[in-house]
């Protein structure tokens, strides 16, 4: 049965184009192609990637936000009631009017005492500033890494100045040493990602990045099984190429500079749009929905690289809507905080009108910008 299943998964049909076999991409003399096995080095380089992670940001991230005066926001903590917790836990964190009535009864506590617990045990469970900060620092400094490593790699190349090279002699295409590591270290990122979601920063879009995480991975599982590694080196290219600003833009942000972390906001715009909403889809895959049909008719591969391209390229609009929202909010309102991120309430138990009054007062308040990706 196994074996059954391994025939029919490694079908040469499901792969590679008519004509084209896996004996026709064995190693030889001159030429070196790329092997599924080779993947499996993705984990190990994921686990040392997040050794790296916690490296850095116990002692180069910590730094700098000392340097910088980054503190987390002081919490109170919810009172001690087993009733609440048990409904925060087992039920849902935001309660209806009707279910705060009906806990107000169960405990013998007012309205507002029960709205107070539920902000401050909320509360409890975000992330801090300095948390937030640690993460979009390291990611800003590997995405600085990966794409510039991938332009040296790209720069020499005939297919990233003209994409229909992108398919001379595919499948037979030797892969590079360059083009390995470059894969490698992009797999096991995104690996790395997906390990830690359970205790990064949680956003509004976490299903979105789930998805995203997942699609990215399959897409270069499968590109280096079918050798579509030249187009691949470009997608990570051109993916890595705003999230550099985006994680910039962060960082100045948590370190409250604030001029810097708007102007590379505004260049992040820029760059996204362009790169998202235009090379990625009228350049990119155009590249692989035409140019391909021109040397081999469609395969099942094909349908399926396309298919994951379009995708990603679903949730790049999806970004997109978000991102322009808040340029939105930049120029004609005041924009506060991340559209994707959870942001601290207000736990005082004082009325809010004269909270409101006191916080105007005392000029406080949270300051961001563009935590979106």
């Amino acid at each position: 049965m196994l074996q059954t299943v391994s025939e029919w998964l490694w079908w040469e049909r499901l792969w590679l184009p008519v004509n084209v076999s896996w004996s026709d991409l064995l190693d030889k003399e001159d030429r070196v192609y790329a092997k599924a096995s080779q993947l499996y080095a993705a984990l190990p380089c994921a686990l040392c990637l997040l050794l790296v992670r916690y490296l850095f940001e116990r002692y180069v991230a910590t730094l700098l936000a000392n340097a910088w005066g980054i503190k987390d926001r002081v919490r109170l903590s919810a009172e001690h009631n087993p009733v609440l917790e048990k409904y925060f836990c087992s039920q849902t964190r935001n309660p209806a009017q009707a279910d705060v009535s009906s806990l107000c009864k169960k405990t013998g506590w007012t309205e507002r005492r029960v709205e107070v617990w539920f902000r401050r045990r909320r509360n409890q469970e975000r992330p801090g500033l300095r948390k937030r900060f640690f993460e979009a620092s390291w990611r800003c400094v590997f995405y600085f890494f990966a794409f510039f490593g991938g332009i040296l790699a790209l720069y020499d190349k005939p297919w990233f100045y003209n994409l229909k090279e992108v398919w001379a002699g595919f499948p037979k295409q030797s892969v590079l040493p360059s083009q390995y590591w470059y894969y490698i270290l992009e797999m096991g990122f995104y690996l790395s990602l997906l390990l830690s979601l359970t205790f990064d920063v949680k956003r509004k879009d976490f299903k979105e990045q789930v998805i995203h995480h997942i699609a990215t991975l399959t897409l270069l599982s499968f590109s280096w099984i079918s050798n579509y590694i030249r187009i691949g080196t470009l997608v990570m290219a051109v993916h890595d190429a705003s999230d550099i600003l985006l994680e910039g833009a962060k960082v100045f942000n948590y370190g409250k500079w604030h001029q810097t972390s708007n102007s590379m906001f505004v260049v992040f715009t820029a760059v996204f749009m362009v790169t998202r909403l235009v090379i990625f889809p009228f350049w990119l895959i155009h590249c692989t929905w035409v140019y391909p049909l021109e040397r081999f008719p469609p395969f099942f591969g094909y349908y399926f690289f396309n298919a994951m391209l379009l995708v990603l390229q679903i949730l790049h609009i999806y970004w997109a809507f978000l991102i322009s929202r808040m340029v939105y909010k930049f120029l004609f309102s005041k924009l506060e905080g991340d559209d994707r991120s959870d942001e601290d309430e207000d736990d005082s138990d004082m009325p809010k009108e004269k909270n409101h009054k006191l916080s105007h007062r005392n000029g406080s308040g949270i300051r961001g910008r563009a935590n979106g990706h």
